[in-house]
């Protein structure tokens, strides 16, 4: 596999991993929202990426605003 071949399959699995996980965190934050169970502030997340052939296991953490306070 050329690395041109290399880049464009990581771009697109980590444009389909960019897409897909906004997708769910909207939905996610919609449904608490109508149901009165949003936090005020922002939530914790994490993202954990795993590539078993390689071994690798890499986290982000990060906040995400919602509105409000904290």
């Amino acid at each position: 596999m050329s690395d041109d071949d290399f880049n464009m399959s990581m771009r697109k699995f980590l444009k389909q991993v960019g897409v897909t996980s906004q997708q769910e965190i909207e939905a996610a934050v919609r449904a608490a929202r109508e149901s009165g169970t949003l936090p005020d502030g922002g939530l914790e997340a994490r993202m954990v990426l795993t590539i078993d052939g390689l071994g690798l296991t890499h986290e982000v953490k990060g906040r995400i605003k919602t509105g409000g306070t904290a």
